[in-house]
């Protein structure tokens, strides 16, 4: 993939939210994207078009995070009212509310079968939640941290972790076995690349670090954007060719992702920079913002 065919042209902006967005995905096909805030909402919109399609209200704090399931029918969200909420798309229902996090939740992922919602918590905890019981408790609580967890990740057969304490911890849920790699800077986002070797760290230093999955080895760090104080996302592009990360200043970064060079960085907003979300198969990204806006980005 070459530079040129990087989303640096914007195509839609999508607006509605009141004050800052703390999140915005694709979902898996690209079609649609979710987004939520400090305004307590979840927004399902059609960013290709520029159309809002529906809202989703229940929270009774700012929802940090939300992520739907493969087949768009079930979405889960979490944020400062301590809970996790498990809704249906389509008619917008609550159809369950994890609790037991101790206080804040900061994200939460589906596994690839939407069978199990794992949350990273303010309380310094992992927990992992059954969809399919009627049980409101959680399956398995992680609490080897030693701080906030800020992300999760899901493999087939393992949760990852990253905190504050700036360790990426990864849980064999099969055998139970844990293994930790300390990065010594708080880590605020992590991502996996497209083939599932590597995890991309943001953290509080202004660097991303790239981890080997396999060795934990750290394989490059990239630099120039400014992240020393907010939760802002990064990830790969759909090629794994590229990294790309918010900066606090506004702007967003792409670095090549063997030399760790800037290849390109823009203005996408006026304020910091909360949230990337790379297209599964296209050229085109989301990206948010404590402006209270998202942004469409194609090449």
């Amino acid at each position: 993939m070459s530079v040129s065919d990087l989303p640096r042209t914007e195509a839609n902006v999508l607006k509605g939210h009141e004050g800052a967005v703390l999140a915005a995905r694709f979902n898996g096909d690209g079609n649609y994207c979710l987004s939520c805030g400090k305004d307590r909402t979840i927004r399902l919109w059609n960013p290709h078009r520029g159309i809002h399609i529906k809202t989703y209200k229940s929270h009774g704090r700012e929802v940090r995070d939300v992520h739907v399931t493969p087949d768009n029918s079930k979405l889960i969200s979490c944020g400062g009212d301590r809970q996790i909420f498990y809704w249906d798309v389509s008619t917008g229902r609550v159809i369950r509310k994890f609790r037991g996090h101790e206080s804040e939740v900061n994200a939460v992922k589906f596994n690839e079968y939407s069978s199990v919602v794992a949350s990273a918590g303010y309380d310094q905890s992992l927990r992992a939640w059954d969809c399919r019981s009627h049980s409101t408790e959680p399956i398995q609580i992680i609490d080897s941290f030693q701080d906030s967890v800020m992300s999760v990740c899901l493999t087939k057969t393992e949760i990852i972790g990253g905190s504050v304490d700036g360790t990426v911890r990864t849980f064999d849920i099969r055998v139970g076995r844990e293994l930790s790699d300390d990065l010594g800077q708080p880590v605020n986002c992590i991502s996996m690349s497209n083939d599932g070797n590597c995890i991309l760290a943001s953290c509080l230093d202004s660097t991303l670090r790239l981890l080997d999955r396999s060795t934990g080895e750290l394989l490059q760090e990239y630099k120039g954007h400014i992240c020393k104080s907010f939760k802002t996302d990064c990830c790969l592009t759909n090629s794994d060719a590229h990294v790309t990360g918010g900066s606090e200043d506004g702007y967003i970064y792409f670095w090549d992702l063997v030399d760790a060079s800037v290849v390109a960085k823009f203005k996408a907003h006026s304020l910091v920079v909360t949230s990337v979300s790379y297209h599964p198969k296209d050229d085109a990204m989301i990206t948010s913002s404590v402006d209270g806006i998202i942004r469409v980005w194609k090449k």
